[in-house]
């Protein structure tokens, strides 16, 4: 009995070939998820360059009411100065 027919070499060629688009189509959906995934993780970066820079800039705001320089020479330095507009009467 011989085993190799031509019905047999067709339903093999057929089976390749479905096994050959089926990897086609995994190779696609492969690079259709790092694309995304690399998206994300641009996203989660770009956030997190965000928020450092944004906390970066709000610790310098905090800084400006300190007296750093010398024309701030009448001031405590490191603190700040509030001038009271009349004195407070003792009782």
């Amino acid at each position: 009995m011989n085993v190799f027919t031509k019905r047999n070499a067709l339903v093999g060629f057929l089976t390749l070939k479905a096994l050959e688009r089926r990897r086609r189509k995994r190779k696609g959906l492969k690079l259709v998820v790092l694309l995304v995934l690399g998206l994300v993780s641009l996203g989660v970066l770009a956030g997190l360059a965000a928020f450092v820079l944004r906390r970066q800039h709000g610790e310098s705001r905090r800084l400006e009411g300190f007296a750093v320089g010398p024309e701030a020479e009448d001031e405590i330095v490191g603190e700040y100065v509030t001038a009271t507009p009349e004195p407070i009467p003792a009782t």
